[in-house]
């Protein structure tokens, strides 16, 4: 029997819809990959903690531990402590390095297992960042606290580094003492403004392609501590630009949340490797990890068109998830956890179930059923049908 409910079109009239009935996407156990494939992964928050939300931060580890298994399981690495975990929209740094402490430690109980962690400034009352030695020390607070657990390094973008620098040279010196310092290849992280408006102008530049200068001269100066960069700023030519200019051996991972499939089985251009492709740190293989990993599964087999076939259908999903505002794609990415039963509820740290419309999620619900993603149909329909009676559509 067909599953069916009552929807919400895009002017709030109820229609109904009839999900599709197609087998949800799954690998064929633990596929082996020829690219490198981040999840940054969403933390869970803890719905009965006693705490004010908007204010405070509360995580399940428990619950949020287990999804990251969950990504290991599929053959994903986690990117750790991201802007996915809501890091600088609810999550503060204390409770940063303990998740990052955790999923370390758990993943010494998962061979193979993958975890990459953001370092950053973000512990900084950016009113009291007044130099670029501010951000420096700021910086190195985190990296020692991470390297003390043995983690890899993703050097995040600092909103204290565009506060306060006046330059590209202010940045180079930023990242020449951070790379100079840091005890095992790290991963670069250029996040676009339409992620973050307090990143704009990063690398010194608004021009993207005079800051990408910059950051070439940064990898260009220290190849051999620069694992890779990730870049997300949703234009897909400026990634295979880049790609192409990076030193040999050093990966671009993209974090193109729009045009990822292709971005990922790539060009074939030139003779390095990794300047025809992009390996993967993305947002979206939270939500979609079983198709994300069937996917590169077929890739590795050089089944290319299998790979379109799988991922293809998920990038209306995430397109739609990461709609402006691009940064409260968390709400997306959190809802499709739930409605597949990896966590029990719809809540978020610092409020964020509420960034989204129930338009939006009615779409996200389409969108997810079309690309083959609701892993348990009955479950995601009852579930839905709840979010549809708290909005008064019973």
């Amino acid at each position: 029997m067909a599953l069916t409910l009552q929807l919400p079109d895009p002017q709030g009239r109820l229609q109904p819809y009839r999900l599709s009935g197609s087998t949800p996407v799954q690998p064929a156990g633990k596929p082996k990959f020829n690219r490198i494939a981040y999840s940054a992964a969403h933390v869970v928050a803890d719905p009965r903690a006693a705490i004010d939300p908007w204010l405070q931060c509360a995580v399940d580890w428990d619950s949020t531990i287990a999804y990251r298994r969950h990504l290991w399981s599929l053959g994903m690495g986690v990117a750790e402590a991201m802007d996915t975990a809501q890091r600088g929209m609810g999550m503060d740094w204390p409770t940063s390095l303990e998740l990052i402490r955790r999923s370390i430690d758990a993943a010494k109980d998962m061979p193979g297992a993958l975890v990459a962690s953001g370092c950053g400034t973000d512990h900084l009352v950016l009113e009291d960042v007044k130099t670029v030695d501010d951000v420096i020390r700021g910086y190195e607070t985190q990296m020692e606290a991470i390297e003390k657990l043995g983690g890899k390094l993703i050097v995040m973008a600092s909103r204290a580094l565009a506060r306060v620098a006046r330059n590209p040279a202010d940045y180079e010196r930023v990242y020449d003492r951070i790379l100079t310092q840091a005890k095992q290849p790290v991963v670069l992280h250029w996040l676009g403004d339409m992620f973050d408006p307090a990143l704009k102008g990063y690398w010194g530049n608004v021009d993207a392609d005079r800051a990408m200068d910059t950051a070439l001269a940064v990898i260009a100066a220290h190849p051999d501590k620069v694992d890779g960069i990730k870049i997300s700023l949703l234009d897909k030519d400026k990634e295979i630009a880049m790609r192409r200019r990076l030193p040999k051996g050093v990966r671009m991972y993209t974090g193109d949340d729009f045009n990822y499939a292709e971005l990922i089985a790539g060009d074939g251009w030139g003779k390095e490797t990794f300047h025809g492709q992009s390996d993967a740190l993305l947002g979206i293989f939270d939500a979609i990890a079983p198709a994300a990993s069937a996917a590169l599964g077929e890739l590795a087999k050089g089944n290319t068109q299998r790979f379109h076939d799988i991922l293809g259908p998920t990038v209306p999903l995430s397109r739609h998830i990461f709609a402006a505002p691009t940064r409260y794609y968390k709400t997306g990415v959190v809802f499709m956890a739930w409605l597949n039963g990896h966590q029990s509820h719809f809540t978020m740290v610092g409020g964020q179930q509420s960034t989204r419309s129930l338009v939006h999620f009615a779409e996200l619900f389409r969108l997810a059923d079309a690309a083959n993603l609701l892993e348990q149909p009955e479950l995601a329909v009852r579930r839905m049908k709840t979010l549809l009676a708290l909005h008064g559509v019973e």
